[in-house]
């Protein structure tokens, strides 16, 4: 069960080696001389992909501001940040241009979660990765103001859109998505849904609603989707998720039943699994080729955490 990319309580997307120096964000004179410096740096972001740069074998995903602009980068830029003192930015790419990459031999436009499983992308900058992923996905989709419908424009270093028209501001939201591992004895319940791999299961989970406390949004998930009642919520860690942008609230609970009523809308399957089902699950060993969630996900920490003594 041990994974050296994401060791136990270090899920993807959860370290964050970035000064995310707000304070810099309201002066568009500094962060504009922060872009023009020969030590910025970018991330840029098609879709679900990123763009990345091919030094012979090799692949960086963190490039200069000039390369960025060379392989078709929208000039406009979210800052994401300083490392080491130097500025890096997030950049979005048109269609157009992302098209034209595919087949280079000096540029990969790859698909970031396949990458970030397989160790391509350093883990370190998956956070960073994630917070310029979610906020190109924010610009690229809310491009006019939702009080009159008028374009708005980007402000305070991409952190806030404001409408020339009627002056709302216009924020980025994170949705908020509680994900638990239900344990009654020594079982716990995992549950599939149609897309995903093969004979995977994971941990349930939902988002949070209107008015709702996580702990009420554990207890009416699992109960929504496979009848099983919950008490004793927990809170272990959270784990951001660039998907457009949520943050996903790692849980366990306590099962008051044991009858599975399963919301076949939301779950092809759902089951209870003993502690030796799961440990051959997540060590891909199971006899029937059942696998737990990837350590990249919050999901298999909380697995892990149910199965390590102590």
């Amino acid at each position: 069960m041990t994974n050296t990319l994401f060791p136990l309580g270090h899920p993807a997307f959860v370290s964050n080696t970035l000064d995310r120096a707000a304070h810099l964000r309201f002066s568009d004179e500094k962060l504009f001389a922060l872009e023009n410096k020969k030590d910025s740096r970018a991330y840029v972001i098609y879709r679900d992909s990123l763009v990345m740069k091919k030094d012979g074998d090799d692949l960086r995903a963190l490039l200069s501001i000039d390369e960025a602009l060379a392989f078709g980068a929208n000039p406009g830029t979210i800052f994401l940040g300083l490392r080491d003192g130097a500025a890096v930015f997030g950049m979005g790419i048109p269609a157009q241009a992302a098209e034209q990459l595919v087949g280079r031999d000096d540029v990969a436009v790859s698909e970031l979660r396949g990458m970030a499983m397989q160790g391509i992308v350093p883990p370190e900058q998956l956070s960073a990765i994630a917070q310029a992923k979610s906020m190109v996905s924010w610009h690229q989709r809310h491009g006019f103001c939702a009080n009159c419908g008028a374009k708005s424009s980007m402000a305070e270093g991409g952190w806030k859109r404001v409408c020339p028209s009627c002056k709302t501001e216009h924020f980025p939201r994170t949705d908020p998505v509680v994900i638990m591992l239900v344990e009654k004895g020594d079982k716990c319940l995992l549950g599939r849904q149609k897309q995903f791999p093969p004979g995977m299961y994971s941990c349930l989970a939902g988002f949070v609603e209107a008015a709702e406390t996580i702990e009420d949004a554990v207890r009416r998930e699992i109960f929504e989707e496979a009848g099983i009642r919950c008490t004793d919520v927990a809170y272990y860690m959270t784990q951001p998720w660039p998907y457009p942008s949520s943050l996903m609230i790692g849980c366990s609970a306590r099962a008051l039943n044991d009858e599975i009523v399963i919301d076949r809308m939301e779950l092809e399957d759902a089951r209870w699994f003993d502690r030796n089902e799961a440990m051959l699950m997540l060590k891909r060993e199971h006899p029937d080729g059942l696998a737990g969630p990837h350590p990249f996900a919050i999901a298999h920490h909380l697995l892990g955490r149910w199965l390590t003594p102590g």
